[in-house]
């Protein structure tokens, strides 16, 4: 099997390496685009928070996989990110993008984020052109198998989302949240989550900042407490409110330890982005308390063993999925023979469409007739042999079919 994958993710690399190896839009397309010239067939990139990953389906797979370590080395200019990095290939690799697109390997166990950003990527693949055959029907399964589990098993019923986890990090540490007040950085998908658990736990108010200051009104209507607050003054209400989340896609920090103002309360600060957005050198800084992604990993969620449970249900799903990917996969080995078949007849058309035309005067009414009895004719003929190569379970059969019909038809 010519599949594989290479990458890091929350299993092995701390956040420090994945964000020195998370993609940028710009970068996929050069990275793809670049991997495509090295004869490899079809490429997937995966770049979240919590992984960055390259899928590819090519001939020579365990020389292309070795060609990815290096490419992420000098793509990104990381030597030490070879001490992290996992490999992947055959029905592993296969069985890595089912459990990643189900949310099997997420920090939480059936997170749903995931599912979106795993389509997604294989869109963004798809437009360029690097997601052909293999892998348009490797995702399409592994998206929708994912949707069948989660909808069967629940998995992803309790709120146990980053952003979710997060708040609910916060609330340890502060006792409750009821009555507080809190400064949320960035309105993307994880921030307007983080609004919303704000909400449901009671926070006072809810200061929202964001670089473009039109999003924050777009949304604000949805929220019952936020106050929009220029991006310029988000250093200014430190002093207002008890905790910080900033979850943006800023490729740079958005709070900075030198601009930092001198706090006179104990302000919490949880950065759920990747690049981070929060200096952790800020923890130097007295009455302030800096925490990201990699400390969410020391939750125990009371509700995680009910999520292993489900969860081996997913895998029983995925494993049946994979083998039926497997069995066409293998199907299309035929895929040679049927096109010359077709072909064939083709030739055959053709040649005796001519000849017909040739010694008839025929109006044109009367030659599509002919050519239309004619290709109907052809089909019918090659249908039942075509159809009982895809039936043939056994390989060994199916490649004897195929080479008896090569030679019978002379293809």
């Amino acid at each position: 099997m010519n599949i594989g994958v290479v990458g890091v993710n929350h299993n092995l690399a701390p956040i420090s390496v994945r964000e020195g190896v998370s993609f940028t839009d710009l970068q996929k397309i050069e990275a793809i685009n670049y991997l495509l010239d090295k004869e490899i067939e079809e490429v997937v990139i995966l770049s979240t928070c919590n992984r960055s990953e390259i899928y590819i389906q090519s001939k020579d797979i365990k020389e292309k996989i070795k060609m990815i370590e290096q490419f992420y080395e000098s793509f990104f200019e990381c030597p030490d990110v070879s001490n992290y990095l996992f490999t992947k290939s055959g029905r592993e690799a296969i069985e890595h993008i089912y459990n990643v697109t189900s949310g099997l390997d997420s920090i939480v166990l059936g997170e749903d984020q995931i599912l979106g950003q795993v389509k997604d990527a294989h869109v963004f693949s798809m437009q360029l052109g690097s997601s052909k055959k293999i892998f348009n029907k490797l995702f399409r399964e592994a998206i929708t198998t994912a949707k069948n589990m989660k909808s069967t098993t629940k998995i992803s019923q309790q709120p146990l989302s980053i952003s979710y986890i997060g708040v609910k990090f916060l609330e340890k540490r502060l006792g409750e949240l009821e009555g507080k007040n809190a400064l949320v950085i960035g309105v993307g998908k994880m921030s307007k989550l983080t609004m919303k658990h704000l909400e449901e736990e009671k926070v006072n108010t809810i200061y929202v900042s964001n670089r473009s200051h039109g999003k924050i009104k777009e949304i604000q209507h949805e929220y019952k407490n936020i106050v929009p607050i220029e991006y310029k003054d988000r250093y200014k209400v430190l002093n207002d409110v008890d905790m910080v989340i900033s979850a943006t896609a800023s490729p740079h920090m958005v709070i900075k330890y030198e601009e930092m103002p001198k706090l006179q309360k104990q302000v919490y600060m949880m950065d759920i982005a990747l690049p981070r957005d929060i200096d952790p050198k800020i923890n130097d800084i007295e009455n302030a308390e800096v925490y990201d992604i990699d400390d969410l990993k020391k939750i125990h969620d009371e509700n995680n063993e009910r999520r292993k449970e489900l969860a081996n249900i997913g895998y029983e799903m995925i494993n049946e999925s994979i083998d039926e990917f497997l069995e066409w996969v293998d199907s299309t080995h035929i895929d040679p023979t049927i096109e010359s078949l077709n072909d064939k007849c083709l030739e055959i058309r053709e040649d005796t469409l001519e000849y017909i035309f040739r010694k008839l005067n025929l109006d044109t009414r009367e030659k599509k007739v002919i050519d239309k009895m004619m290709t109907s004719a052809l089909k019918r003929l090659i249908r039942e042999p075509i159809i009982n190569l895809k039936q043939t379970k056994d390989k060994g059969k199916r490649e004897e079919y195929m080479k008896l019909v090569e030679e019978l038809f002379e293809l």
